[in-house]
């Protein structure tokens, strides 16, 4: 079985370099319009979102938990303006998805903005949020959001869950790099973020655990920890995790002295904020797999 202290650690790691690099989540207001001024709301989102899983599943030591909510104060004043940023995001693009996705996780941890909650209870009940053509997975996240806000989701999200690649079991070995994701993202939204274990489907849940210990051989060998991450998150959600003892022995391995994750291979080479911008999601990503398995390995200790 892997060692906890080995897991614990890739955590703890991980939440230094996040909070040494904190000025990396940043916005770019004069973003070239081919690119979009809300592309850059996404680092902030999913700062949200890790965070929320620290302060939930309590494994956390007291240092994690400190510079956790420093993090989410300075992306809150200083990157968001107290939210004001996200209002902006949606004035300048109405029916966009993304202040939405970002204000929620950070409304669910306290932070809130009147007009944001003005804009997030009107638009998804507008025609052409439903309408939105947007990928399966992303469509059962947006369902998953709108009831955490309170809604109706305007597609119901077992409707949502069945359109994605997930949903359909697919032949194991036409899993690439893409679809991979598009696993490990339904997994997240079906059990929000590995809250509710048991809103994955038993039959997904049975796809999951024969396949996934062949995917992460793959990827451990491919040296893709980004996604190698994502699913050593997959496994935590499971009813009965494995906690891959090669897979979180090569994850660690690679994670450097530093705490920075690389997303592939080895470390880029680069400026500050180029280097940030490539291995901060794998970094968040080490860190969400290592609160969560941290989180089943002690509840398996105490059941024994």
């Amino acid at each position: 079985m892997t060692s906890t202290r080995l897991v614990h650690s890739v955590g703890a790691s991980a939440m230094e370099w996040l909070y040494a690099h904190r000025d990396g989540f940043r916005l770019q207001e004069d973003a070239d319009p081919e690119v979009g001024f809300l592309e850059r709301f996404k680092p902030v989102g999913e700062l949200a979102v890790i965070c929320r899983v620290l302060f939930r599943e309590g494994v956390a030591g007291s240092r994690q938990a400190d510079l956790a909510r420093k993090l989410l104060d300075h992306a809150w004043r200083e990157v968001l303006d107290g939210g004001r940023m996200l209002v902006r995001g949606q004035r300048s693009e109405p029916l966009s998805p993304i202040p939405f996705e970002v204000y929620v996780p950070l409304r669910e941890l306290g932070y809130r903005n009147p007009d944001m909650e003005r804009w997030a209870g009107f638009n998804p009940g507008l025609r052409g949020w439903s309408a939105l053509e947007v990928q399966p997975t992303r469509r059962l996240g947006l369902s998953a959001y709108e009831r955490r806000f309170g809604r109706e989701p305007g597609v119901p999200e077992d409707e949502a869950a069945a359109r994605t690649w997930l949903g359909r079991t697919p032949e194991p070995w036409t899993v690439d790099t893409r679809v991979a994701y598009d696993i490990t993202h339904a997994v997240f939204h079906l059990t929000d973020w590995g809250e509710r274990p048991d809103g994955l489907p038993p039959a997904l849940a049975a796809y999951l655990a024969a396949w996934l210990p062949a995917w992460l051989d793959d990827w451990v060998d491919l040296r893709r920890w980004d996604l190698l991450g994502e699913l050593l998150v997959v496994d935590a959600c499971l009813p009965e995790p494995t906690l891959d003892e090669r897979a979180w022995e090569a994850f660690a391995a690679a994670q450097q002295p530093d705490g920075a994750m690389p997303a592939v291979d080895v470390m880029p080479e680069g400026g500050p904020e180029e280097v940030f911008d490539i291995v901060y999601h794998s970094t968040l990503v080490a860190a969400f797999a290592s609160l969560l398995a941290t989180s089943r390995a002690l509840a398996r200790m105490a059941e024994a």
